[in-house]
């Protein structure tokens, strides 16, 4: 992709809703050799040929809906990337800023999905989510076609995030989001019955007089000190 921002809609409907032959066309053309897929309920890692199962699974989707709709209503880039793709444009390949780093390319699309099992009688699930893209530049991760000098964007990893009111409808239809919507009102209540009972301690932590173990480690048998560096590093 050359612009992500315009072009991930034609790639999004290739992917869910083309036939099998272009929908591996696209898998192929858009995705690195390693890309990684994160769905709620199946995950491929990243390694070398993963890409072959990513395909498998969208695959798969097909096979379960052979007819998907879908409506995208938002796409947003991390302020980094806006910032590239505005710089790039102007920039000749020489002039690139060298923190140019893929961990920083992201593409968030919200969008609607109408996903129906074929098989199963009147199940037809509208389920909302946002899907998190982590593209590179790096086309040494992807036997794609180049495009001469201009800079060219490929998806390294998919993650898709559904509420949990929204994907239980995959499992549960028609009274699934309701059974999930039940138990969010009686988890808030619970929340509610925990501060009226351990209120105190608020007002030791407001006043400093929490203990420091607390405080400042996380809880009684780990210090929450020892894990910060891994979600700096995510």
């Amino acid at each position: 992709m050359e612009n992500p921002v315009e072009e991930i809609p034609v790639v999004i409907r290739l992917l869910t809703q083309s036939t099998p032959s272009l929908q591996e066309k696209a898998l192929q053309r858009y995705f690195t050799q390693n890309a990684s897929f994160v769905h709620p309920f199946c995950r491929v890692p990243s390694f070398e040929g993963s890409r072959w199962w990513v395909l498998k699974i969208f695959q798969w989707y097909k096979i379960m809906s052979p007819r998907i709709e879908m409506e995208i209503h938002s796409i947003a880039v991390s302020s980094f990337t806006c910032f590239l793709l505005s710089f790039i444009e102007r920039a000749t390949s020489a002039d690139r800023p060298p923190a140019f780093d893929e961990k920083h390319l992201k593409l968030y699309i919200h969008m609607s999905q109408i996903f129906t099992i074929w098989i199963v009688p009147f199940h037809v699930a509208p389920v909302t989510l946002t899907t998190v893209l982590d593209l590179t530049t790096d086309t040494s991760t992807t036997n794609a076609p180049t495009n001469g000098d201009r800079t060219l964007y490929y998806i390294a990893k998919q993650e898709d995030l559904y509420q949990t009111s929204e994907f239980v409808k995959f499992v549960v239809p028609h009274v699934g989001n309701w059974i999930v919507f039940t138990w969010h009102l009686i988890a808030t209540f619970f929340c509610l019955l925990g501060v009226t009972i351990l209120w105190p301690m608020l007002w030791l932590e407001e006043k400093g007089y929490l203990p420091s173990r607390l405080a400042h480690g996380g809880n009684l048998a780990y210090s929450i000190q020892n894990k910060i560096p891994e979600i700096k590093n995510q």
